[in-house]
């Protein structure tokens, strides 16, 4: 490979596709894993999400060019280091969208509007929205929830509201805990680096991660005994997860306080290993007690 293509490859951020791994949950809580045909339009709609996602990464990094330069870590994106131009970039973008729509409608039904819906929705975030104090993180989050539904409507199956609480709480749990991230990394100079962290402080984004975090812990324990869970699951098992999820949640807490990890959840996932046991033993779980069920 030349230099040119393993700085594209780069910059199409591949670390970042573990976020669409929210496009399983449906199939994972529909009880529906021993289905290839579900298994084949689940994992064609995460390659969407994907292609889509990285599409608007290059968008971003076009836009943010400038800015990038002045960080001391995103100096580094391609792009802003000049290892790609903007026309390559941008090129690249249009081919990757026209592929996720092109896989959108061979699965048609709602899934192509849920993923336009998804694309313009990020790429608004990227020239506007990621300008204004809370909306910011509060649109990454509602990404994460287009996700969900994309994974739903791709295997035709009803999505729990509970399944779409909790989805979007815990990405935004996530998204604040990013902003804290950057808001300690960069100091004083926060603002001057992204002008939405000139609004936030440290206390402020601890409170909101404060509450955040409990609403995350009510609406997941909430959901494992919803009736609707149970008549999908058999019985009222998934409460077993909750100490799982409690210690996943309180684990990343640890690491954002105790160093620079918590800047990007998809690297304190791959990277520390008390946390991606957790996620295993919750799969495990969740798997052993929706099988029992059926």
């Amino acid at each position: 490979m030349t230099r040119t293509t393993l700085a594209l490859l780069r910059s199409l951020r591949p670390e970042q596709w573990l976020k669409n791994g929210f496009v399983l949950a449906p199939m994972v809580f529909s009880g529906l894993l021993d289905d290839p045909t579900v298994w084949g339009r689940s994992l064609l709609a995460v390659a969407a999400f994907c292609a889509a996602s990285s599409a608007v990464y290059l968008i971003n990094d076009v836009l943010d060019r400038e800015a990038d330069r002045r960080h001391p870590k995103k100096r580094d994106r391609p792009i802003a280091a000049g290892e790609i131009g903007v026309g390559t970039a941008l090129v690249t973008a249009g081919i990757l969208a026209a592929a996720a729509m092109t896989a959108a409608f061979v699965l048609g039904g709602w899934f192509p509007v849920v993923l336009a819906g998804y694309i313009l929705l990020v790429v608004l975030y990227s020239a506007l929205l990621k300008r204004v104090v809370f909306i910011d993180v509060l649109v990454l989050a509602a990404g994460f929830v287009l996700r969900v539904v994309g994974g739903a409507v791709a295997i035709d199956v009803p999505v729990s509201r509970w399944l779409l609480l909790c989805a979007y709480l815990l990405a935004l749990y996530l998204a604040l805990g990013k902003r804290r991230s950057e808001l300690a990394l960069l100091g004083d100079d926060a603002g001057t680096h992204r002008e939405v962290l000139g609004h936030y402080t440290l206390g402020l984004v601890d409170q909101a991660i404060s509450v955040v975090l409990g609403a995350t812990v009510l609406a997941y324990t909430l959901y494992t005994v919803a009736p609707d869970t149970v008549a999908k699951v058999g019985s009222e098992g998934l409460m077993t997860t909750v100490p799982v999820v409690l210690y996943g949640l309180f684990r990343y807490l640890y690491l954002l306080h105790g160093g620079d990890l918590g800047g990007s959840p998809t690297r304190v996932l791959v990277t520390d290993r008390p946390l991606l046991v957790t996620v295993l033993v919750w799969l495990g779980v969740a798997a052993v007690v929706i099988g029992m069920g059926q």
